[in-house]
């Protein structure tokens, strides 16, 4: 579930450097969009939707990062306890059932 939101975040980071131009990097973020789409399918095949969709959330951790890495965004502090606050529900509810 964590590489499903990888690809992901990739994907919509790469739909962000398309501009909305019909260009490579709008083809590749659907690409890898669709790669995350197939895990997660894959995932909830064999994993409780209960402790895997919240997983998902580390999507968002993951496109603060490639914001601030690769978009050069700003971070406010709001941001960054947001960002850790679900780091922390993803760790608590990735425990699994038990």
């Amino acid at each position: 579930m964590l590489f499903a939101s990888l690809c992901t975040a990739i994907g919509q980071l790469l739909w962000k450097l398309s501009n909305a131009d019909l260009n490579g990097y709008l083809v590749i973020g659907f690409l890898f969009y669709g790669a995350g789409a197939v895990l997660m399918i894959v995932a909830f095949r064999f994993g409780s939707l209960s402790v895997l969709h919240p997983l998902l959330s580390i999507g968002y951790v993951i496109a603060v990062l490639l914001g601030v890495f690769i978009l050069q965004e700003e971070i406010t502090s709001i941001n960054i306890v947001g960002t850790l606050l679900i780091m922390v529900g993803a760790t608590l509810i990735g425990g699994g059932d038990h």
